[in-house]
Protein backbone atom coordinates (compact mmCIF):
# COMPACT_ATOMS: atom_id res chain seq x y z
CA UNK A 1 0.00 0.00 0.00
CA UNK A 2 1.50 3.40 -1.27
CA UNK A 3 2.20 5.67 1.80
CA UNK A 4 0.57 9.40 1.53
CA UNK A 5 2.47 12.77 2.15
CA UNK A 6 1.80 16.04 3.05
CA UNK A 7 4.35 18.84 2.16
CA UNK A 8 4.63 22.10 3.71
CA UNK A 9 5.95 24.92 2.34
CA UNK A 10 6.96 28.39 2.94
CA UNK A 11 8.89 31.73 2.01
CA UNK A 12 11.83 33.92 3.43
CA UNK A 13 12.69 36.83 1.78
CA UNK A 14 10.22 38.21 0.09
CA UNK A 15 10.38 42.19 0.83
CA UNK A 16 14.07 43.03 1.95
CA UNK A 17 16.03 45.46 -0.57
CA UNK A 18 19.06 42.92 -1.40
CA UNK A 19 19.48 39.11 -1.89
CA UNK A 20 17.14 36.12 -3.01
CA UNK A 21 13.94 35.30 -2.01
CA UNK A 22 14.61 31.48 -0.52
CA UNK A 23 11.86 28.79 -0.15
CA UNK A 24 11.59 25.75 2.23
CA UNK A 25 9.73 22.74 1.68
CA UNK A 26 9.13 19.82 4.85
CA UNK A 27 7.67 16.77 4.31
CA UNK A 28 5.40 14.26 6.65
CA UNK A 29 4.04 11.18 6.26
CA UNK A 30 0.12 11.56 6.74
CA UNK A 31 -0.86 8.43 8.77
CA UNK A 32 2.28 9.15 11.27
CA UNK A 33 1.54 13.30 10.75
CA UNK A 34 -0.19 14.21 14.37
CA UNK A 35 1.92 11.60 16.25
CA UNK A 36 5.34 12.79 14.44
CA UNK A 37 4.69 16.40 14.94
CA UNK A 38 4.08 15.48 18.58
CA UNK A 39 7.14 13.23 19.05
CA UNK A 40 9.29 15.71 17.06
CA UNK A 41 8.48 18.38 19.29
CA UNK A 42 7.01 20.46 16.23
CA UNK A 43 3.28 20.77 17.93
CA UNK A 44 4.26 24.31 19.37
CA UNK A 45 6.76 25.05 16.95
CA UNK A 46 6.12 28.94 15.44
CA UNK A 47 6.75 30.93 12.67
CA UNK A 48 10.83 31.70 12.17
CA UNK A 49 9.91 35.56 12.71
CA UNK A 50 8.31 34.87 16.22
CA UNK A 51 11.76 32.83 17.02
CA UNK A 52 15.00 34.63 17.93
CA UNK A 53 18.09 33.22 16.18
CA UNK A 54 19.23 30.93 18.80
CA UNK A 55 16.07 28.95 18.79
CA UNK A 56 15.69 29.40 14.61
CA UNK A 57 18.96 27.08 14.77
CA UNK A 58 18.12 24.78 17.11
CA UNK A 59 14.76 23.80 15.72
CA UNK A 60 16.45 24.03 12.03
CA UNK A 61 18.67 21.30 13.87
CA UNK A 62 15.77 19.04 15.02
CA UNK A 63 13.71 20.08 11.96
CA UNK A 64 16.66 18.58 9.42
CA UNK A 65 17.33 15.34 11.78
CA UNK A 66 13.27 13.95 11.81
CA UNK A 67 12.28 15.20 8.55
CA UNK A 68 12.33 15.06 4.99
CA UNK A 69 13.18 19.18 3.42
CA UNK A 70 14.15 21.16 0.65
CA UNK A 71 15.23 24.35 0.18
CA UNK A 72 15.76 26.74 -3.18
CA UNK A 73 16.84 30.47 -3.33
CA UNK A 74 15.59 32.73 -6.52
CA UNK A 75 18.56 35.69 -6.97
CA UNK A 76 17.45 39.28 -6.78
CA UNK A 77 18.11 39.86 -10.44
CA UNK A 78 15.12 37.70 -11.56
CA UNK A 79 13.03 39.52 -8.75
CA UNK A 80 14.31 42.41 -10.68
CA UNK A 81 13.56 41.18 -14.00
CA UNK A 82 10.28 39.03 -13.62
CA UNK A 83 9.20 41.08 -10.28
CA UNK A 84 8.68 38.93 -6.43
CA UNK A 85 5.32 37.39 -7.58
CA UNK A 86 7.22 35.74 -10.46
CA UNK A 87 10.25 34.60 -8.27
CA UNK A 88 8.35 32.82 -5.23
CA UNK A 89 6.29 30.78 -8.13
CA UNK A 90 9.49 30.14 -9.71
CA UNK A 91 11.08 28.76 -6.38
CA UNK A 92 7.85 26.81 -5.38
CA UNK A 93 8.29 25.04 -9.03
CA UNK A 94 11.70 24.46 -7.93
CA UNK A 95 11.58 23.55 -4.47
CA UNK A 96 9.26 20.53 -5.71
CA UNK A 97 11.17 19.61 -8.42
CA UNK A 98 14.18 18.94 -6.06
CA UNK A 99 12.39 17.07 -3.03
CA UNK A 100 10.48 15.13 -5.47
CA UNK A 101 13.51 14.12 -7.71
CA UNK A 102 15.61 13.41 -4.02
CA UNK A 103 12.87 11.43 -2.32
CA UNK A 104 11.23 9.70 -5.55
CA UNK A 105 8.94 7.71 -2.86
CA UNK A 106 6.92 10.76 -2.56
CA UNK A 107 6.64 11.33 -6.33
CA UNK A 108 5.07 8.25 -6.64
CA UNK A 109 2.32 8.44 -3.98
CA UNK A 110 -0.40 10.38 -2.94
CA UNK A 111 0.58 13.78 -1.54
CA UNK A 112 -0.94 17.04 -0.41
CA UNK A 113 0.70 20.37 -0.27
CA UNK A 114 0.33 22.90 1.65
CA UNK A 115 1.23 26.43 1.08
CA UNK A 116 1.97 29.63 3.53
CA UNK A 117 0.16 32.76 2.36
CA UNK A 118 -0.51 33.59 -1.24
CA UNK A 119 1.87 31.11 -2.53
CA UNK A 120 0.62 28.98 -5.10
CA UNK A 121 2.37 25.01 -6.37
CA UNK A 122 2.21 24.56 -10.28
CA UNK A 123 -1.11 24.11 -11.86
CA UNK A 124 -0.61 20.31 -12.06
CA UNK A 125 0.00 19.80 -8.53
CA UNK A 126 -4.48 18.64 -8.07
CA UNK A 127 -3.64 18.39 -4.73
CA UNK A 128 -2.52 21.85 -2.97
CA UNK A 129 -4.19 24.64 -0.47
CA UNK A 130 -3.22 27.79 0.71
CA UNK A 131 -3.41 28.67 4.06
CA UNK A 132 -3.19 32.28 5.27
CA UNK A 133 -1.41 32.58 8.13
CA UNK A 134 -0.17 29.03 7.81
CA UNK A 135 2.76 29.76 9.36
CA UNK A 136 0.91 29.70 12.70
CA UNK A 137 -1.58 27.46 12.29
CA UNK A 138 0.57 24.68 10.49
CA UNK A 139 3.34 23.05 12.37
CA UNK A 140 4.82 21.35 8.80
CA UNK A 141 4.40 25.02 7.20
CA UNK A 142 6.07 26.71 10.29
CA UNK A 143 8.82 24.05 9.76
CA UNK A 144 9.35 25.50 5.98
CA UNK A 145 9.70 29.23 7.04
CA UNK A 146 12.79 28.19 9.45
CA UNK A 147 14.68 25.72 7.32
CA UNK A 148 14.33 28.55 4.71
CA UNK A 149 14.91 31.35 7.22
CA UNK A 150 18.14 29.66 8.64
CA UNK A 151 19.32 29.17 5.10
CA UNK A 152 18.87 32.79 3.86
CA UNK A 153 20.17 34.27 7.08
CA UNK A 154 23.07 32.27 6.95
CA UNK A 155 23.56 33.38 2.72
CA UNK A 156 23.29 36.75 4.06
CA UNK A 157 25.50 36.31 6.63
CA UNK A 158 28.31 34.77 4.15
CA UNK A 159 27.75 38.04 1.76
CA UNK A 160 28.43 40.67 4.52
CA UNK A 161 32.01 39.25 4.34
CA UNK A 162 32.05 40.76 0.72
CA UNK A 163 30.19 43.65 0.87
CA UNK A 164 30.79 44.66 4.54
CA UNK A 165 29.61 48.37 4.04
CA UNK A 166 26.07 47.47 4.25
CA UNK A 167 25.76 45.25 7.30
CA UNK A 168 24.02 41.84 5.73
CA UNK A 169 24.75 40.34 8.72
CA UNK A 170 23.03 42.22 10.92
CA UNK A 171 19.29 42.85 8.58
CA UNK A 172 19.78 39.88 6.27
CA UNK A 173 18.74 42.63 3.50
CA UNK A 174 15.73 43.88 4.86
CA UNK A 175 15.05 47.94 4.56
CA UNK A 176 15.81 49.03 8.29
CA UNK A 177 17.17 52.84 8.24
CA UNK A 178 21.26 51.63 8.92
CA UNK A 179 20.73 49.63 5.81
CA UNK A 180 18.79 53.11 3.46
CA UNK A 181 21.43 55.43 4.82
CA UNK A 182 24.50 52.79 3.83
CA UNK A 183 22.81 52.53 0.34
CA UNK A 184 22.52 56.03 0.24
CA UNK A 185 26.07 56.74 1.30
CA UNK A 186 27.93 53.54 -0.93
CA UNK A 187 25.29 52.93 -3.69
CA UNK A 188 23.89 49.95 -4.61
CA UNK A 189 25.82 46.40 -4.58
CA UNK A 190 25.45 43.37 -7.13
CA UNK A 191 23.34 41.69 -4.83
CA UNK A 192 20.50 44.82 -4.25
CA UNK A 193 17.24 44.33 -5.79
CA UNK A 194 17.40 47.67 -8.28
CA UNK A 195 13.46 47.82 -8.65
CA UNK A 196 13.44 47.98 -4.64
CA UNK A 197 15.67 50.20 -3.87
CA UNK A 198 14.94 53.15 -7.19
CA UNK A 199 13.58 55.29 -4.19
CA UNK A 200 16.27 55.35 -2.27
CA UNK A 201 19.54 55.51 -4.25
CA UNK A 202 17.78 56.14 -8.02
CA UNK A 203 19.56 53.71 -9.61
CA UNK A 204 22.97 54.91 -8.51
CA UNK A 205 26.07 52.81 -9.62
CA UNK A 206 27.02 49.20 -7.83
CA UNK A 207 29.48 49.70 -4.69
CA UNK A 208 32.28 47.03 -5.27
CA UNK A 209 32.69 44.38 -3.52
CA UNK A 210 36.37 44.94 -1.99
CA UNK A 211 39.27 47.59 -2.13
CA UNK A 212 40.80 45.91 -5.35
CA UNK A 213 37.99 46.02 -7.29
CA UNK A 214 37.17 49.47 -6.22
CA UNK A 215 40.34 50.59 -7.40
CA UNK A 216 39.90 48.67 -10.92
CA UNK A 217 35.78 50.41 -10.95
CA UNK A 218 37.55 54.18 -10.26
CA UNK A 219 40.13 53.35 -13.14
CA UNK A 220 37.50 52.19 -15.78
CA UNK A 221 35.29 55.64 -14.34
CA UNK A 222 37.89 57.71 -14.88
Amino acid sequence: MKKEWVIGIDEVGRGPLAGPVTIAATVAIVKNYELGIMNYGLKDIKDSKKLSPSKREQWNNIIKQNLLYAVTSVSHSVIDKKGIRHACSLAVKNVLKKLLYRNPIIHNSKFIILLDGSLAAPPEYKHQQTIIKGDEKVPLIAAASIVAKVHRDRYMTRLAKKYPQYGFEKHKGYGTIMHREAIRKHGMSEVHRKTFCKNIVNNRTYAPANRSVAKRFSARSG
